[in-house]
């Protein structure tokens, strides 16, 4: 459900992925959005396992040096907290989520970077990369089956 042009995550409608990281230690709720995934620097950080404080700073260095622009990876949603007000918070898609995972130095952050890179170099090597389990048993997650496009 739309409202003023911006997504309400906490609506029974949204979608989301729960991450787990591959020591299963934490779990992550990932908001879907736009073909892409959102986080806020709280998700963010307990993801990479540091402090927000360390993750607006890496932001914060990522756009300085213009390896990203904060208006192509930033939006803010309305969330309802638990008092039931809502408020606007800003999240960061996939792009912003990948660049502060490789300044990050923390255990999670590094099995991000290794699954990253196995994912990268997979992709070099063979061209695709694929997740097996989706393709075992698709659920569409951004609405559509990308299978055919491998063909």
């Amino acid at each position: 459900m739309k409202k003023d042009n911006k997504l309400v995550p906490n609506n029974s409608v949204t979608e989301f992925l729960l991450y787990t990281t591959p020591n299963g230690k934490v779990k992550v709720e990932i908001f879907l959005h736009d073909e892409n995934i959102w986080l806020t620097q709280k998700l963010i950080a307990l993801l990479f396992d540091c402090s927000t404080d360390n993750v607006s700073l890496h932001l914060k260095n990522i756009f300085e040096s213009n390896e990203l622009q904060e208006k192509s990876v930033t939006e803010e949603f309305s969330v309802t907290a638990r008092d039931g007000k809502k408020y606007k918070t800003k999240h960061y898609n996939l792009d912003a989520i990948i660049s502060v995972g490789y300044r990050v130095n923390s255990t999670n952050a590094t099995l991000f970077r290794i699954w990253a890179t196995e994912r990268l170099k997979e992709y070099i090597i063979k061209g695709f990369t694929m997740d097996d389990e989706r393709l075992k048993t698709p659920n569409y997650t951004f609405g559509q089956d990308y299978f055919e496009e491998q063909l």
